[in-house]
C-alpha cells in the first residue's frame, strides 16, 4: 500500500542542523593514505562524541563517502570492506562506523553535493545549517563547505573534527575557510545546537 505524500511529510523529522562525516568510511588505500590516516587517528572520538550529542538533540548524521570507483557498491558493503581484518585504518573506521538510521550518500568527486542527491536530502529534512567534520580540510571540506556556501547554508566547522595530511595543512584550510566563507570555526565541544 502506497503511503500519501502527507503521511510521509508527517513521518519527516525537520531539524535546522545537519551532521556532515566526510569520507570517515574510508580503506585509506589511496596516495597520502598513510600521511592522512595518522592524522584522523586524532579526530575519531571527538567525531563520535560530537555524534552522539546531535543524534540525542535530534540531528540527523549525513556520511558523505567516495565510492572509491565501486560504482556497484553500498553501504554495508563499503564498510565492510573497511572493517575487514588487517584493513588500514579499520580502528578509525569501526568509531565511526555509521548506524541504520543515519544516511549514507556516496560521492564521486570532492564536493559532497557534486552529483549527489544532498541537496534534496538537506531540503526535506529541513536543514539550515551544516556541521562539517571528517576528511580532508583542504578538499573534500573545503570544496563541501564552497558549495554549501554557494546554496546559502551557514557553516560550522569543528577544528577537532577534521585532519589533512599535516596540522599545518589542516589550520592553512580552518583560516581560509573562515577568512573566505565566513564558516564558523572552533571546538567540537563549543558547538551548541540553537
Amino acid at each position: 500500500m502506497a503511503t500519501s505524500p502527507k503521511a510521509r511529510e508527517q513521518k519527516r523529522a525537520v531539524s535546522r542542523f545537519a551532521l556532515l562525516l566526510i569520507d570517515v568510511v574510508s580503506p585509506f588505500e589511496f596516495p597520502d593514505g598513510d600521511q592522512i590516516l595518522a592524522q584522523a587517528r586524532s579526530i575519531a572520538q571527538p567525531i563520535a562524541r560530537l555524534k552522539r550529542r546531535a543524534r540525542a538533540a535530534g540531528i540527523p548524521t549525513i556520511y558523505v563517502n567516495d565510492n572509491f570507483g565501486e560504482w556497484r557498491s553500498e553501504r554495508s558493503a563499503l564498510v565492510q570492506r573497511c572493517l575487514a581484518a588487517g584493513a588500514k585504518g579499520a580502528d578509525f573506521v569501526d568509531q565511526l562506523k555509521p548506524d541504520d538510521d543515519d544516511y549514507f550518500v556516496l560521492k564521486p568527486m570532492h564536493s559532497a553535493f557534486y552529483q549527489t542527491p544532498l541537496e534534496t536530502l538537506l531540503s526535506f529534512l529541513g536543514t539550515q545549517s551544516l556541521i562539517l567534520t571528517g576528511l580532508t580540510s583542504n578538499s573534500c571540506i573545503s570544496c563541501t563547505a564552497h558549495d554549501a556556501n554557494m546554496r546559502q547554508f551557514e557553516l560550522y566547522v569543528p577544528s577537532d573534527c577534521s585532519s589533512a595530511r599535516s596540522k599545518e595543512e589542516h589550520q592553512s584550510a580552518l583560516l581560509q575557510l573562515k577568512n573566505t566563507i565566513k564558516a564558523k570555526i572552533g571546538r567540537s565541544s563549543s558547538l551548541s545546537f540553537r
